[in-house]
């Protein structure tokens, strides 16, 4: 990763992370507003932490290097995927649990989480991570190497809740997409908690607050 990630911590001693991954171009800053609109007093002193993803070409933005989990190379997103980007940063992801595993925060209270191409890296981590997450949730994206979720993913998290949530106007993400992302993950077995919102490439109030009891839940 480019730089270290963004911490906050809603109080001494945190007993929950909850790790979130930002979109294309973006940075570990992008999420911090969000995280502070929500309220999760009643799970106790929560550990936010936001990774910043390497800089890197990306093709569909004609070569230019930015923030990025990994290549793109044209708008449908799933025709050749940059395996080897997705995995380097699964690898990535994986290094940031176990530190907060090392510090004293068990899998179990671990929530995963990204917006778009963050969003397709919480999935495919938390899908084959080899210890039960607290929760994964992913917001406007996509499952990426979906053709090898079944047979990759890890029976510790079979039973793990999945909030997914998306934009009906989406024009980066188009919403077709993420209802596959759904069905395909409703097919495998998967607890899927949907929502859909009158929005675009974005993140909505309402969304913020669907996050939020769905964060105490699996948290609480």
């Amino acid at each position: 990763m480019s730089l270290p990630p963004i911490e906050i911590e809603t109080g001494p001693n945190p007993t929950a992370t909850v790790l979130v991954m930002h979109g294309l171009g973006a940075d570990g800053n992008d999420f911090v507003p969000i995280a502070n609109e929500l309220d999760l007093g009643r799970v106790g002193p929560v550990r936010f932490v936001f990774p910043n993803a390497p800089v890197i070409p990306v093709t569909i933005n004609g070569g230019y290097a930015m923030p990025a989990w990994y290549d793109i190379v044209g708008t449908d997103l799933v025709k050749r995927e940059d395996e080897a980007g997705l995995r380097r940063s699964q690898a990535a992801i994986e290094a940031l649990i176990a530190n907060e595993k090392a510090r004293g925060i068990p899998a179990r209270r671990i929530v995963i989480a990204g917006f778009s191409q963050g969003c397709a890296m919480a999935l495919m981590t938390g899908l084959r991570h080899a210890e039960r997450l607290a929760g994964i949730v992913g917001l406007s994206g996509y499952l990426p190497l979906a053709a090898t979720t079944a047979a990759e993913r890890h029976a510790s998290n079979r039973d793990t809740p999945i909030f997914l949530a998306h934009g009906q106007r989406d024009g980066v993400v188009v919403i077709p997409r993420a209802i596959a992302t759904r069905d395909a993950l409703t097919a495998l077995g998967y607890a899927v908690e949907w929502h859909e919102y009158p929005m675009e490439h974005s993140v909505c109030m309402e969304e913020i607050a669907d996050l939020n009891r769905f964060l105490l839940r699996v948290l609480g």
